[in-house]
């Protein structure tokens, strides 16, 4: 199973965006790495000039790169930039956004999470157009990831396998309207919560996670206790999403259960450890509510005993 961290989805300072990057260039045992801004196209200036540099570090660390789209393009602006980076340069590209792929045709490339992958003829589809990798929607669950894999055994499936879930993007931006900001002059007030905003229920329950215009999950997914059977289906890697926990030791616990090094129990423990008090979910992968945490998630599907557990933070514990 291979490892692949995906693009940083929040408003990081620069210098903190450039001094991940290096970091997950020189300790994480990951074998490809995206980068670009998939959220809003507003954050990109801050970063563009570093990704050169970024880039050549990971690189040069034996790290394959690949630049992300955007996932909602809306402007003419936007159109022009996402037709730039996916004409010029030799990197590969992840298409996060449709109206993209137009460019990309007959040329390999990677199809983002945020295109909706649901059934074998799109994905049939998409490899013709010449889709080499695809980050399944994180909605899927594993019969529908089984069938996928078994259609299509030239591409290679990646799932959603850390990190806040993606669940919706606007063209409307919530963080700017909480702060009685327009889009246009948000003044940048993203970037005051560099893991999401939380959204609770009225009576007080974790509910969503705001990013500027993108909606996340309060939850990070974790599949670190089905690697095994993602891979027995036809899964190739996983991706970790960036969030503001010690990334290279999740990565770390992510390639020891991968390899066997770590038994899945002790890779749960770790996670638990890395990310306090963060609760973790899992519940789409066995058609349950996606906010649900099971350890047995695979279990269920097959026929195994259900154990659903509620925003728990560590297993059996």
């Amino acid at each position: 199973m291979k490892l692949r961290l995906g693009p940083v989805l929040y408003n990081w300072d620069p210098e903190a965006w450039r001094d991940f990057y290096f970091r997950i260039a020189d300790e994480a045992p990951v074998d490809t790495v995206c980068v670009g801004e998939v959220v809003c196209s507003k954050r990109l200036p801050f970063v563009q000039d570093l990704v050169p540099e970024v880039v050549e570090r990971l690189t040069a660390a034996g790290k394959a790169v690949v630049l992300s789209s955007l996932a909602l393009v809306t402007l003419e602006r936007e159109r022009r930039q996402t037709a730039s980076l996916m004409r010029d340069g030799d990197l590969l590209v992840e298409a996060n956004d449709v109206t993209g792929l137009v460019h990309l045709a007959g040329r390999p490339h990677a199809v983002g999470p945020y295109v909706n992958v649901y059934n074998e003829a799109t994905l049939a589809w998409l490899a013709r157009n010449g889709a080499r990798l695809v980050c399944l929607p994180p909605e899927l669950p594993a019969a529908s990831i089984a069938a996928l894999a078994s259609a299509c055994p030239d591409v290679d499936l990646e799932i959603w396998s850390f990190g806040r879930v993606p669940l919706a993007i606007s063209a409307r931006c919530y963080h700017a309207r909480l702060h009685k900001l327009t889009k246009d002059n948000c003044q940048f007030v993203c970037g005051k919560d560099p893991d999401g905003l939380a959204a609770d229920t009225l009576d007080g329950q974790a509910f969503l996670s705001v990013n500027g215009v993108q909606t996340l999950s309060s939850t990070y997914a974790n599949l670190i206790g089905s690697l095994a059977e993602l891979a027995s289906m036809g899964v190739t890697s996983c991706r970790l999403s960036p969030q503001t926990c010690d990334m290279v030791a999740v990565a770390n616990a992510f390639r020891g259960v991968a390899d066997g090094a770590l038994d899945p129990a002790e890779g749960q423990h770790a996670l638990a450890r890395i990310c306090g008090g963060i609760s973790f979910s899992n519940g789409f992968l066995s058609g349950d509510a996606g906010v649900r945490y099971q350890a047995d998630a695979i279990d269920r599907i097959t026929g195994g005993p259900p154990e659903a557990i509620h925003g728990a933070g560590l297993v059996g514990g």
